[in-house]
């Protein structure tokens, strides 16, 4: 089967890829005309494809997080890569596929991932500042070890979100090793803290986004985290006002940095202000390999990475 990462502009190909996402909707024709705007992937990466003159049994057949075997010609758009779907159908239980084997998903299992956070929460020294986190990393633990850290921008896969946090608690511990006057525990209680509610803010399945929560949309993960930590604070009797839990709540809510990137407030301190470039560096350079490990190989540049200014990549070869 040929993977989506080896397709190129002109390619005819035949395989098996997950649906992971699908709108109907109409061209500017007239009259106009539906079709049906897809997304195809599997573990290499992903590609928007396009069904044509959609029938009315097309639209009942086929639905998101569905496998489907298609024969598809590859085109370029604006720049950009997309399927022209030539047949399509669902895959049969005969075809011998399944789910688990389209999914993207972290390069370290999960289970170790996980087991890596519980062993950082465990070594946070200060008592109160360590059940805090407990506290709330309790409250989804039980998604942890397959949620996403975004829908689209970044660690966009199953165990995406603690593959995140271990990331930026290696960087963290470099940081404190480099920089001494930051105080290791608040630094790795932020990291942790700083995306935990991102299970609740999302509706996932197998680390694919198919849209936010009420409570996502509404109040956004910064602000529900920020409620857990008082919510641990008072289930734990420890003061509103306590300089430990304005810390907390400090580097969830600023580690954005700017009103328009969600925080309403700014970093203020010394670990607020490691919090967000070491969440912006890991993010960031996981943008980048993201799309250069499923950019086809015969290309020198990536498509355009959103979460870097729109820019893209180029794909360096040097010899010797």
């Amino acid at each position: 089967m040929t993977l989506i990462r080896q397709l190129g502009n002109q390619d005819e190909f035949v395989g098996f890829y997950l649906l992971k996402s699908l709108e109907i909707k109409q061209t500017n024709s007239t009259p106009p005309k539906d079709y049906l705007d897809m997304m195809l992937c599997d573990a290499s990466g992903e590609l928007p494809a396009k069904l044509w003159d959609a029938s009315p049994t097309d639209k009942e057949t086929f639905f998101p997080m569905g496998l489907v075997k298609v024969k598809g010609l590859v085109q370029t758009y604006r720049d950009k890569l997309q399927v022209k779907i030539l047949q399509i159908r669902p895959a049969k239980a005969e075809d011998g596929v399944k789910l688990t084997d389209f999914i993207r998903s972290a390069p370290i299992s999960s289970e170790e991932l996980v087991q890596t956070i519980r062993n950082v929460v465990n070594g946070i020294a200060d008592d109160e500042i360590r059940e805090v986190v407990r506290f709330c990393v309790g409250k989804v633990e039980e998604k942890l070890e397959h949620a996403p850290a975004a829908k689209t921008h970044h660690h966009a896969y199953f165990g995406g979100l603690a593959y995140h946090m271990v990331r930026m608690l290696e960087l963290g511990d470099f940081l404190c090793n480099q920089r001494p006057f930051l105080n290791a525990d608040l630094l790795k209680a932020g990291i942790i803290l700083h995306d935990i509610a991102k299970p609740e803010e999302m509706v996932a399945q197998l680390g694919i986004v198919s849209e936010y929560s009420v409570q996502g949309r509404l109040v956004g993960h910064i602000a529900m985290a920020s409620n857990w930590i008082t919510e641990a604070a008072v289930r734990l009797g420890i003061g509103l006002e306590s300089p430990k839990v304005l810390s907390l709540q400090h580097l969830v809510l600023s580690h954005h940095n700017l009103g328009e990137w969600g925080s309403p407030v700014q970093p203020q301190m010394a670990e607020a202000v490691a919090l967000h470039f070491i969440d912006a560096i890991d993010a960031k350079l996981q943008m980048v390999e993201d799309a250069l490990n499923t950019t086809p190989e015969t290309e020198e540049w990536t498509p355009l990475i959103r979460g870097l200014e729109n820019k893209a990549v180029y794909r360096t070869k040097l010899q010797g």
